[in-house]
């Protein structure tokens, strides 16, 4: 996991709501942490701050336990998360950024490469993808959309 464990907390702390965790008796297999950015790109405050009016989600991290890889939990659970944020009248799409060899995983998801990011840390660099979620009233029923 990317994310230290007191990232993790604080993330949790601010904007539970948009984290999501794949249980197997009482056991944590999988989650994700997201948070709410108010910007189109991922900037290196992007990492560590939620901006409570906005309204993109930024993925920090889809993390699956090494014993239940390649079992198809991460596609399932960022399904069932996609499909959650659409219900969230307030998004309007979800950013993330990978190292290039995870692309093809989240194109599978939906996910469209956005370019390079302008995030690196140390040697690493990532590109950003973005996933729109708005404008899926058919997911919002009795929402008003």
């Amino acid at each position: 996991c990317p994310l230290h464990l007191d990232e993790v907390r604080h993330f949790l702390t601010l904007c539970p709501e948009l984290s999501l965790g794949w249980f197997e008796e009482g056991r944590l297999v999988a989650f994700i942490i997201g948070s709410l950015w108010d910007q189109e790109r991922l900037t290196l405050d992007a990492l560590t701050l939620h901006k409570p009016h906005g309204t993109t989600v930024h993925i920090h991290v889809l993390a699956v336990h090494r014993t239940f890889r390649q079992q198809g939990k991460g596609s399932i659970l960022m399904w069932r998360y996609l499909q959650y944020l659409r219900c969230l009248p307030y998004v309007r799409r979800a950013v993330l950024m990978c190292e290039d060899f995870l692309v093809p995983f989240y194109q599978k998801s939906g996910f469209k490469v956005r370019g390079p990011s302008e995030i690196t840390v140390g040697p690493l660099s990532f590109t950003e993808m973005f996933h729109p979620v708005w404008g899926h009233a058919f997911m919002r029923r009795n929402s008003g959309y």
